[in-house]
């Protein structure tokens, strides 16, 4: 179940990722979805779906970072 945009993203991404990680989130949970089509590559008996969330939120994460004092979703800063 790829997504075509971000408006079909879930609630747990939508609610809390700025657009731009969700565009982020988006690409790298479709492309997950292509890649782990065969159950052989997923880990741990997991289903596509659930291979595809982590990829796409670990994508996320080397971009942005949660605030620990706001929990709000943030850019992390350049080197």
């Amino acid at each position: 179940m790829p997504y075509q945009n971000r408006s079909e993203l879930p609630d747990s991404v939508l609610n809390v990722l700025p657009v731009h990680a969700q565009d982020i989130y988006l690409e790298a949970f479709n492309h997950a979805w292509d890649e782990y089509a065969d159950e052989h590559k997923r880990r741990d008996q997991e289903t596509r779906e659930e291979t595809a969330h982590k990829v796409a939120w670990a994508a996320v994460k080397k971009t942005y970072k949660k605030n620990e004092e706001s929990g709000k979703w943030q850019a992390k800063k350049s080197a």
